[in-house]
C-alpha cells in the first residue's frame, strides 16, 4: 500500500508540470474546474491533484494528458490506479504516444541483480532502473541499439531484440542461419560447437575456426542495427559480423539471415527510403536496395582514405545529407598495476557529396548534438534538449579490439569538438564495465502491433 501511495504521489507531481498543456480540453469537459484555477494565479500540486482525481476525468482526456509525459513518468502514472492504467494501456496500444524522448545511457551496475539495468537520463540527470526478461542482461553481449530496442547475444550466441521499457522480447533468426556459421552436433543431435567459415564471396582466405557455444558471439558479432520500415510498418535488423565485418539482414518474422552481396570491413550503416547505406573502413560507401526480391550492391564512393586507422560512422543529418564521422582513438598505458584502455583523441566530420563522389569537411555541429557508439549513430537538437551540450559528441565504446575486454575501462564521455577534449558524463562513473554501456532512446513501440 505504501508503495502504491508513493507511486501515486510521484505521478501527480509529473502531471502537475504538464497538465496545463491539456487544460483547454479539460476545461471544456468541466467548467467548474476552470473557475477553481482562476481563483489562484499559482498552481499548486495539491490543487491539481484534487482537480484531476476529484473530477474523474474520462480515459480519453487522461490519454491527452499522459501523451505529454516523458516515458519514465508515463510508466509510473500507469501504475497509480485502474483508470490511469487504462489510459496508459490505451495510449500505448493505439500507437498514439509520440512525445520525443531524450537519449539515455543504458548500463548495468554491480549493486543490482543480474536482470536489472539502469537508464541514466541526460536531461534529468537521474537514474531509472528496469527489470529485463530472461536471460539476465549481465550474461548477454550488447551489440546494438536503435529505436529503443536493444540487440543482445545470449550464452548460446543466439540473438534477441528486447525493449527495456515495455519488456517485449523476441528471438531473431538463429545464428546457425548466418552464411558462415555451421553447427557441430554431438551424438544426441544437440549443438555442441559452432564452426565459423572464413570466406566472403567465393574466396576462402583461412581455415575454419571452431568455437564453444558461448564464445562464438565474442568473435562473430560486431554491431547490429534495427531500422523502421515505414512502408510496411515492420522492422529490419542489419547485422555487421565476422569474418572481416560483412553484412546480413533479416526482416521481423524471417526464419533466416540473408547474406548481402560480398564486401568487407564495414563499420556503420544507415537506412532510408528502402536503401541501406554502409561505410567501409577506407571511407567507401555502398548502397543496398532491400525492397526487391534480390539485393545487389551499388558503390556510391569507392574509397576516401588508404589506411584502416579511425573508427568510421555513417549518419543522416537533420537536413537529409549523409555524414561520415572519423573517430581516432589511442591506447592509453597508465601505471604498471593498471590495465590499458582506449581513449578518443580526435573526431572529424565530413559531408558526403554523392553526386561528385567525394567528402567535404564539416566545421562543427552548430546547434546539433551527435551520439556515437554501439548504438545507431544519430543527431539530437540542442534546441529541443537544452540540457545537452551543443557542438559536442556523446560517445560510448565500440572498438571491437577493446569493447569485448570485460574488465577494461570504457571510452564513454562527452567530446568537445572545439578543443578535442573529453568530459565525463557523470562523476563518479555509475556503470560497470560489462556489458559495455550503450545509448538508447526510450520507446514504447511494440513489434507485435506494428506501432512506432
Amino acid at each position: 500500500m505504501e508503495m502504491l501511495i508513493r507511486a501515486r504521489k510521484m505521478s501527480i507531481w509529473c502531471l502537475c508540470r504538464l497538465v496545463l498543456r491539456a487544460l483547454p480540453k479539460i476545461f471544456a469537459f468541466s467548467p467548474s474546474l476552470l473557475k477553481t484555477f482562476q481563483r489562484d494565479e499559482h498552481v499548486h500540486p495539491s490543487l491539481i491533484e484534487g482537480a484531476i482525481v476529484g473530477s474523474e476525468l474520462p480515459v480519453d482526456i487522461l490519454v491527452d494528458i499522459f501523451a505529454l509525459l516523458e516515458i519514465p513518468d508515463l510508466v509510473r502514472a500507469g501504475s497509480v490506479c485502474s483508470s490511469w492504467n487504462a489510459a496508459y494501456t490505451s495510449l500505448c496500444s493505439l500507437g498514439m504516444y509520440r512525445w520525443p524522448q531524450a537519449p539515455c545511457l543504458f548500463y548495468t551496475s554491480e549493486l543490482d541483480a543480474d536482470n536489472v539495468a539502469c537508464l541514466y537520463s541526460l536531461t534529468e540527470k537521474r537514474v531509472y532502473k528496469v527489470t529485463l526478461p530472461e536471460p539476465p542482461i549481465r550474461n548477454r553481449n550488447l551489440i546494438g541499439s536503435s529505436y529503443g530496442w536493444l540487440v543482445t547475444a545470449d550464452e548460446m550466441s543466439e540473438l534477441h531484440m528486447v525493449n527495456p521499457i515495455t519488456g517485449e522480447q523476441f528471438a531473431l533468426p538463429s545464428v546457425t542461419t548466418i552464411e558462415q556459421v555451421k553447427p557441430i552436433y554431438d551424438d544426441a543431435g544437440a549443438i555442441q560447437e559452432y564452426e565459423l567459415l572464413q570466406y566472403y564471396g567465393e574466396e576462402e582466405f583461412s581455415t575454419p575456426e571452431v568455437y564453444a557455444l558461448d564464445k562464438l558471439r565474442d568473435s562473430l558479432y560486431v554491431k547490429a542495427f534495427v531500422f523502421s520500415e515505414t512502408s510496411s510498418g515492420s522492422w529490419i535488423v542489419v547485422l555487421l559480423h565476422n569474418p572481416i565485418a560483412q553484412l546480413s539482414f533479416a526482416k521481423v518474422g524471417d526464419c533466416s539471415w540473408t547474406w548481402l552481396p560480398p564486401n568487407t570491413y564495414y563499420h556503420d550503416c544507415v537506412y532510408t527510403d528502402g536503401l541501406l547505406f554502409a561505410v567501409t573502413s577506407i571511407g567507401g560507401i555502398d548502397a543496398f536496395d532491400l525492397t526487391g526480391p534480390t539485393v545487389s550492391r551499388k558503390v556510391i564512393i569507392d574509397r576516401s582514405k588508404d589506411f584502416i586507422f579511425e573508427q568510421l560512422y555513417l549518419v543522416q543529418a537533420p537536413c537529409g545529407d549523409l555524414l561520415q564521422v572519423w573517430r581516432t582513438q589511442d591506447v592509453v598505458r597508465p601505471a604498471e598495476d593498471e590495465e590499458i584502455f582506449v581513449e578518443t583523441r580526435k573526431i572529424m566530420l565530413y559531408n558526403v557529396n554523392v553526386k561528385e563522389k567525394k567528402l567535404v569537411e564539416v566545421n562543427g555541429l552548430q546547434d546539433q548534438v551527435l551520439f556515437l557508439g554501439l548504438s545507431q549513430s544519430f543527431f539530437q537538437s540542442a534546441h529541443e534538449y537544452p540540457q545537452l551540450k551543443t557542438n559536442h559528441i556523446y560517445l560510448t565504446d565500440d572498438d571491437t579490439g577493446f569493447a569485448l575486454w570485460k574488465s577494461h575501462r570504457r571510452d564513454v564521455g562527452v567530446f568537445n569538438l572545439e578543443n578535442n577534449s573529453m568530459e565525463e558524463i557523470v562523476s563518479p562513473r555509475l556503470w560497470c564495465t560489462w556489458p559495455a554501456p550503450i545509448w538508447i532512446t526510450p520507446n514504447l513501440s511494440k513489434v507485435s502491433s506494428g506501432n512506432k
